[in-house]
């Protein structure tokens, strides 16, 4: 009996071949295997066909994801071996690539072990591990089509290569120090620092720097990473400087496991099991080893300067061998933060990193080994992803089957997607739009995906801003363009991850074009993957100045002691002004500007360094045992009118009703209630009322920016068991390119039938 079979999904350059080659060996079954544009084809011929089918899916490598096996009988050759033959190339690529994953334990055993021949090589790799996505030039996924191509293996490793037994069997970046690449350490005018020579020197003179107090650029998998000793202040305060990263926190890498004990407390993730994804411990161990977002323990040895003003440090466990390396020898915590100014995207090209990182490292640990896409390190809090990055893309998700689309994404954490055949590739963390580099690493981008994955889009959906740079590239793409609300994106996407057609959703978050022209962003939304309602929303105020509030809380505080009536400080006199006239302060129901405005009112932060910091500071704050909650009325209104300005929507009915918030949290706060009861109280306000609007639908969503807040997503889970939120992607704008993707989707599949 002879079998053709074709397996689909995550199959290539995670060693899937050579499982197939010692599967049949072991079967004593005959034919062939190799990669094509679809993932994996095999030809089986013997008496113990039906074993191998069976265990072809069971027994997959590690990394592998078999999503199907498809198998017909073909006649059979009488073939006497089974060997893996060479990728065809043509044809759509369909196969998904892998995502980057952690050094494994194997190669790790080997790297520190005296009498292995890749003896603290950082470059140290077998099918189970290393660079996948960030060095895929094209599909198949071999040798050729990666950039480790320039790399000529030796002798040794070419029969590494070859051997059926061995781990390395087809693993395409195999690498020695003989033929492999190399590490270099300079000075940030690019002398050299006593690091040209092998391996161990080098990193051996990068540690000594470290130690010694300085600044270290690093290249890793994805990109720069700026790196000093995490328990040296000086040394922090002097990378905050000359970074210009005033206060936003810094992340963290720990040697081990153990050592990133002694810094987070790594407990469970707050939400119900069934609702978190993953516990903190269990992310950071992970394969995918992500910045894990967790508790900071009382005497953890990190300089004040890490993380200002946060209960929290980002860790993460080395994923690299060089990070192993580097670690090892240094002993304690190293800061590992993105390699650039701040806002910009981080340098990935050495000549790059050398020009731009100049007067802000000391010292450079470069390497020869092209990186053909930037990635940042992904994020998780609770559990949860808050950075989709490296690790996990560019694993896909499904839409509708539709022609083939681009969806841009919004302004902020932008990402972007492309979507055919029922399926979405969602981009890495492209970062913030806000100038040119970070543009054109989004252009640089979706043009990769497109060659990557052949998708050649035939309409392109965009948020409905106008003046987003994203919605700006769609409408110059000379395509039919389809213009998505920013929450219903945030709807969908969780809608379109967990399989759902329909349901109800507390959408909260910073800003996001309304239909009305407004600033949304307490939405009460229900909907599908086609069109929405708008349910309800927040008690819409003025947002004095317009952008200038998100990053001065103190003018929301203002919009909403006249909104409930109070006097306001005698020096917020010309902003009150503003938001009497109207001038340059446009309606807005958000919800995290809310948040913003009573951390303002508690005398937290008048005004912020990045993005979200007011709430993040205020959620810090907050009792976990206190019980009680501010009024938060959920009221039933007709449309009202000021002037000529609508202040609700014609379809909503449903508001939100904070201004008795407002009023207590000013009423405590005047009193001298501690502020971590009153920020405790408000949460549980803002819990209690999603809740009471939303308990009596059948399907129920939370998503938006403003649930990152791991206290009021756990209060309102608490309250709402059944809601779902997203898994496999953030609650916050990283979501939106596959929302808009979701709905331009079935749309078009609509317009088709």
């Amino acid at each position: 009996m002879r079998v053709r079979a074709r397996v689909s999904g995550v199959v290539q350059g995670v060693g899937f071949r050579p499982f197939v080659f010692g599967l049949a060996s072991e079967l004593e079954l005959t034919g062939f295997v190799f990669n094509d544009a679809s993932g994996v084809v095999v030809e089986v011929e013997g008496p113990q066909v039906d074993a191998f089918l069976l265990r072809l899916r069971s027994e997959a490598p590690p990394l592998a994801s078999v999503e199907s096996v498809s198998s017909v009988v073909v006649p059979e050759e009488g073939a006497r071996s089974f060997e893996i033959r060479a990728s065809p190339r043509g044809g759509a690529p369909d196969a998904p690539i892998s995502v980057d994953t952690a050094t494994c334990d194997a190669c790790l055993a080997e790297l520190f072990d005296p009498l292995d021949r890749r003896y603290r090589y950082p470059f140290i790799n077998c099918t189970d591990c290393g660079p996948r996505f960030t060095i895929v030039t094209g599909v198949p996924y071999d040798r050729p089509w990666t950039t480790m191509a320039s790399f000529v293996m030796c002798a040794a490793c070419q029969a590494e290569y070859d051997d059926p037994r061995d781990r390395r069997f087809h693993a395409q970046p195999n690498a020695c120090p003989e033929c492999g690449p190399r590490v270099t350490l300079t000075e940030d005018a690019g002398a050299e620092a006593g690091g040209a020579g092998a391996a161990d020197d080098v990193l051996a003179a990068a540690a000594r720097a470290l130690r010694g107090g300085a600044i270290l650029a690093v290249r890793g998998i994805g990109g720069f990473h700026l790196a000093c000793r995490a328990d040296d202040e000086a040394a922090v305060a002097r990378l905050r400087a000359r970074k210009h990263r005033e206060e936003r926190p810094f992340a963290l890498m720990a040697r081990d496991a153990a050592m990133a004990a002694t810094l987070v407390a790594l407990e469970p993730a707050p939400s119900p099991p069934e609702t978190a994804p993953s516990s903190p411990a269990t992310a950071l161990t992970s394969r995918a080893r992500p910045i894990v977002i967790a508790p900071r323990l009382p005497g953890a040895a990190v300089a004040p300067s890490v993380a200002p003003r946060t209960p929290e440090l980002g860790v993460m466990l080395p994923y690299s061998p060089l990070h192993h390396l580097l670690l090892a020898d240094v002993g304690v915590p190293l800061v590992m933060t993105s390699g650039n100014v701040s806002d910009e995207p981080i340098a990935f090209e050495n000549d790059d990193a050398l020009e731009r990182l100049a007067g802000i490292a000391d010292v450079f640990l470069l390497h020869d080994r092209p990186i053909h896409t930037r990635v940042d390190d992904s994020v998780l809090r609770g559990g949860r992803i808050v950075r989709r990055s490296r690790g996990y893309v560019p694993a896909t998700l499904p839409v509708a089957p539709a022609p083939p689309l681009l969806a841009v994404g919004a302004e902020l954490k932008s990402t972007f997607a492309l979507a055919r055949d029922g399926r979405a590739w969602v981009s890495h963390h492209i970062g913030d739009l806000g100038n040119y580099e970070t543009l054109r690493s989004f252009t640089d981008g979706v043009a990769h995906f497109e060659r990557l994955f052949a998708v050649t889009p035939e309409l392109v959906a965009c948020d409905l801003h106008p003046e987003y740079l994203s919605t700006k590239y769609a409408l110059d793409l000379d395509l039919p363009t389809d213009g998505v609300q920013h929450h219903h994106a945030h709807l969908a996407a969780c809608l379109a991850e967990h399989g759902v057609e329909r349901a109800a959703g507390a959408i909260y978050d910073g800003t996001g074009y309304g239909t009305d022209g407004t600033v949304w962003g307490g939405e009460l939304l229900r909907g599908d993957l086609t069109s929405f309602t708008r349910l309800g929303h927040l008690w819409p105020v003025r947002m004095p100045g317009g952008e200038a509030a998100i990053r001065a809380p103190w003018r929301m505080a203002c919009a909403w002691l006249l909104e409930i009536g109070h006097d306001v400080p005698e020096e917020w006199s010309r902003v009150a002004q503003l938001v009497r006239s109207g001038l340059n302060s446009p309606l807005t129901s958000s919800m995290g500007r809310l948040f913003d405005a009573v951390a303002a009112l508690c005398g937290l932060r008048d005004t912020v360094t990045y993005e979200g910091q007011a709430a993040i500071e205020l959620e810090a704050r907050a009792d976990r045992h206190e019980t009680a909650a501010y009024p938060l009325d959920t009221t039933c209104t007709q449309p009202v009118y000021r002037g000529r300005t609508p202040v609700y929507d014609l379809d909503a009915r449903l508001v939100l009703d904070a201004r008795p918030t407002v009023a207590a949290v000013v009423e405590d706060v005047e009193r001298g209630v501690d502020v971590a009861l009153v920020s405790a109280r408000f949460h549980n306000a803002v819990a209690n009322a999603t809740a009471a609007a939303l308990r009596d639908e059948p399907v129920i969503v939370l998503s938006g920016g403003v649930f990152q807040n791991e206290l009021l997503l756990a209060r309102t889970l608490e309250l709402l068991p059944r809601a779902l939120t997203p898994r496999q992607l953030p609650v916050n704008d990283g979501a939106i390119a596959y929302g808009q993707a979701a709905i331009a989707a079935r749309r078009a599949q609509s317009r088709t039938r």
